[in-house]
């Protein structure tokens, strides 16, 4: 049984870790959480977005860190605000500038505002004109000069930008502060080159770039030596890893040589795409119990005709190929999926070829949105296109669909026992929840005291559409 945790805030100190390339040593833990007076050196970070985002805000706040900041729970509370932002869809954007928004007027206050991440590297020094009290503007590619970007604004300077994507130093900085006790990101491939007729990403975190596989399992040993046992690998299109070193490593040899570092028990990845997903990614997951039964492979469209015009590079066909290389694995392996509806053109009949690609996968989750024109993209200048109201019609009917799906599939877990990360404590008495390595939500009852961190064997004895109920099997 892995060591437990303690993860009430008060306790629980993120840990700030050398990456392997760096001079700083790993510590096994650093305080970063202070107190709620305003002063220099304090620094409030929020994250919008996904995974990637996620864990670039790790690698800020290391940098951070290391330099003496010390993060604090509110904006009132820091001298350095920052926004690391995705620009995915136009919401996320919106909700960015609607914050930044509340410091009109403020700028004699003393604080530091910056934004990061793919607004900023999407909008670039249009963020100073839109709001002058904003002093940094920094993308993802450029967080290894966080320290000089920091000196710049120390130093008194009121605007610092830093926006390059033509380089590879892009994966990890000297110091990244790992959020998870128990879980570590890795980025192992930065950019895309996919170029979806709606998708900002290769844009704003620029073209492919994979990561030296000696680099990237020399991090995975020092967090196995550090107590981590669960690593996830990411990218934009993770299994498009194209190793750079003469190892010339598949993804499928990357993940094998993962899960034989001594100490690593789980191993994830995300997001795959269709057109790089495959056999041996299977036989992979087939053969290491610990490299986690789960693919995330997202979809986007059932219809042909939307396919092409979404320049996703397959077709229906070809991607219910993958799905059932997938499915005929001897080890069962959960499958979730992007959906987006109201694509510029999409009609009710190509509608009707999403929600039957739905009965045909029966997905195991589905993540879905209403499409969202994104500068700088092919689809931006695509004629006929859907109303907001029909879009929702279309996403509130296809959620349902798949509500009902996953109810189906998880009640026919009822009576099966699943290893569960515990990573939550409920307040009530008793009552744990955690993660199987199919990604499913388990929440449970045990008597034992100490369990976060630890892997339960539970049995399933209720299921609901998004996670499942259990008790600890002794």
């Amino acid at each position: 049984m892995a060591q437990a945790f303690d993860i009430s805030l008060d306790s629980l100190q993120s840990r700030a870790v050398a990456s392997p390339n760096g001079a700083s040593r790993p510590a096994r833990s650093n305080p970063i959480y202070g107190g709620s007076v305003h002063g220099k050196g304090t620094f409030f970070l929020e994250t919008f977005g996904c995974q990637m985002n996620e864990h670039d805000s790790e690698k800020v706040a290391g940098v951070l860190v290391s330099r003496g900041y010390r993060q604090v729970e509110s904006p009132e509370a820091a001298s350095l605000i920052l926004y690391n932002t995705c620009s995915i869809r136009e919401k996320a954007a919106h909700k960015v500038f609607s914050r930044l928004g509340e410091y009109r007027g403020k700028q004699g206050e003393g604080r530091i505002i910056g934004v990061l991440g793919c607004v900023a590297q999407q909008e670039g020094e249009e963020i100073f004109e839109r709001a002058p009290w904003v002093s940094l503007v920094c993308g993802s590619a450029s967080y290894r000069k966080l320290p000089e970007l920091l000196a710049q604004l120390e130093a008194g300077n009121h605007r610092v930008m830093g926006l390059d994507t033509d380089t590879d130093e892009t994966f990890e900085t000297e110091v990244t502060r790992r959020d998870n006790p128990w879980r570590a990101y890795l980025t192992i491939i930065e950019g895309c080159d996919k170029a979806c007729a709606y998708c900002v990403v290769p844009y704003t975190r620029g073209p492919e770039r994979s990561r030296a596989s000696e680099s990237i399992l020399r991090e995975v040993r020092q967090l196995a030596d550090l107590g981590y046992s669960e690593v996830q690998l990411l990218g934009q299109t993770v299994n498009s890893y194209l190793d750079p070193s003469a190892d010339k490593m598949r993804f499928s040899d990357l993940l094998l040589s993962v899960a034989d570092v001594p100490g690593i028990r789980r191993v994830r990845f995300t997001t795959s795409h269709p057109r790089d997903f495959r056999a041996d990614i299977v036989a992979a997951i087939e053969s290491q119990p610990k490299i986690c039964n789960h693919v995330h492979l997202p979809v986007q469209s059932g219809s042909d005709r939307i396919l092409r015009l979404m320049q996703r590079t397959y077709s229906r066909a070809e991607y219910l190929e993958k799905i059932a290389m997938i499915r005929g694995a001897q080890r069962r392996i959960s499958i979730t999926t992007d959906i987006i509806v109201g694509f510029p053109g999409e009609t009710e009949e190509d509608f009707q070829e999403t929600l039957s690609l739905l009965d045909e996968v029966r997905y195991d989750g589905l993540f879905s949105f209403k499409y969202s024109p994104r500068p700088n993209t092919p689809a931006l200048a695509m004629k006929d296109p859907i109303s907001e109201e029909e879009k929702g019609r279309r996403l509130t009917v296809l959620q349902e669909r798949q509500r009902q799906i996953q109810s189906e599939r998880n009640e026919s877990l009822i009576g099966t026992v699943f290893e569960t990360m515990v990573s939550g404590k409920s307040r009530r008495e008793s009552q744990w929840s955690g993660y199987t390595s199919c990604h499913r939500v388990l929440n449970f009852t045990s008597q034992e005291k100490e369990l976060l961190g630890s892997y339960m064997q539970v049995r399933v004895t209720g299921a609901g559409p998004n996670s499942l109920a259990g008790e600890h099997v002794t």
